[in-house]
């Protein structure tokens, strides 16, 4: 008859109660979990929130690692400046799926300028827009501009916007 050993230790002992494997891969006999993923803190904090914040993975609990900081970078993530799988970006956030003021997402949902697949605020870019300045291949705006429409004020604004942006840039760069 086949039986299975218990994994041991260079010194034959068993492992200790909490152990994981070397790329944070859990094992049965485990009690107790460590988490998987990888979380850091800046030391520097602003309000009490950390300026740095990286977070992916679960805890120990088992419940998924959220970034919460000035700058937050994660898979859920709520900062100041965000980058994440999902999140909040009060003043900016970049990711697949974001909420804030200036996003730039596939799905963007934005107070001011939305960039994204599907984007949603004030002013946005992307292939379906909902918006009040639209530029988009399709979408709903006050002043739309799409291959199909071509609203004038849409396009002064537009143009206007990437003045205002070129105008931030280092001497020299162009976009």
């Amino acid at each position: 008859m086949l039986s299975r050993s218990k994994p041991r230790s260079p010194g034959g002992e068993p492992p200790p109660l909490g152990a994981q494997e070397p790329g944070g891969a859990p094992r049965p006999e485990v009690r107790e979990r460590q988490g998987t993923g990888f979380e850091w803190r800046s030391s520097q904090t602003l309000l009490g929130y950390p300026l740095v914040h990286v977070a992916f993975g679960k805890d120990a609990r088992g419940k998924w690692r959220v970034a919460k900081g000035v700058i937050a970078i994660g898979q859920f993530a709520v900062g100041l400046i965000t980058v994440a799988q999902f999140g909040v970006g009060f003043l900016f956030g970049l990711g697949q799926f974001m909420i804030g003021y200036t996003v730039l997402a596939q799905v963007a949902v934005a107070v001011y300028l939305g960039v994204g697949q599907v984007a949603v605020g004030y002013a946005a870019v992307g292939q379906v827009v909902v918006a009040h300045y639209g530029l988009a291949q399709a979408g709903w705006a006050s002043h739309l501009w799409t291959p199909g429409h071509r609203d004038p004020e849409a396009l002064a604004y537009f143009r206007q916007l990437l003045e205002t942006l070129r105008s931030y840039l280092p001497f020299g760069w162009k976009i």
